[in-house]
């Protein structure tokens, strides 16, 4: 149908695993020895980005796809004596981060269903 409704979705289905992934975090703040993970979601946007279209088998191709070993990593930073490295007021400026990005996600789609929605309306008449 559209590219923008493919990326929305995408974007919406990678901060839902965002957000899984934060909570667990979060849950796991207490826990001796855990790693905080997180979402890598410069692939996902280099891909988005870098996207070309070959319609020649001399044109340079795009990035690799993102896949689910891209998703999590754990994250650099110090460990406490516990070693955890979990930072609750890190997690939850991500989780903020996190729903934002989402919301601009589910904005863009509404808005293509009423651009849509109104083109519709013009036609029939």
């Amino acid at each position: 149908m559209d590219k923008g409704f493919d990326v929305s979705e995408r974007l919406l289905g990678m901060t839902t695993v965002r957000h899984k992934i934060i909570s667990s975090n979060l849950a796991n703040s207490d826990t001796p020895g855990y790693k905080a993970k997180d979402v890598k979601f410069g692939a996902f946007f280099d891909e988005e980005k870098l996207k070309m279209e070959v319609t020649d088998e001399l044109h340079f191709k795009s990035g690799q796809s993102a896949n689910k070993n891209d998703l999590s990593v754990e994250e650099g930073t110090p460990n406490w004596g516990d070693k955890n490295n979990v930072e609750m007021d890190v997690e939850v400026a991500k989780m903020t981060e996190n729903a934002l990005l989402n919301q601009a996600a589910v904005k863009l789609i509404t808005s293509k269903i009423k651009m849509y929605q109104a083109a519709m309306k013009t036609s029939a008449q």
